[in-house]
């Protein structure tokens, strides 16, 4: 499998950092927008390792599908902030945070592929 060690560190901190960052009730900030950019990078390059290593459609799949449940919390507070993730997803927090427990649980396991 490609070495996306450092892909899975990025994709890891950054998602678990940003459910943080909105759960404190912290506003937005270009950084945030710069870090979201570069985690759905390195979410596509994690994917095409995944779909090149060819042995692990489960896991491709609950992977993809997980980074995108996540990817729309965070799309909402990207585009409108606080304002904007509450109208469309603030009773949705703690299907967030789950979303964000299970994802940890697939990048452990894409890491013990790299081992």
């Amino acid at each position: 499998m490609l070495d996306v060690k450092d892909s899975l560190a990025n994709l890891t901190w950054t998602t678990t950092h940003h459910l943080a960052h909105i759960q404190n009730r912290h506003p937005f900030m270009r950084r945030w927008a710069v870090q979201f950019e570069l985690a759905y990078t390195d979410f596509r390059v994690i994917q095409i390792a995944l779909q090149l290593e060819g042995h692990h459609h489960e896991l491709l799949a609950d992977f993809a599908q997980t980074y995108e449940a996540i990817h729309r919390y965070e799309f909402a507070f990207a585009g409108e902030g606080l304002e904007g993730f509450d109208q469309q997803y603030g009773d949705q927090l703690p299907d967030y945070a789950a979303q964000v427990d299970h994802f940890e649980d697939l990048v452990a396991q894409i890491r013990d592929l790299q081992a």
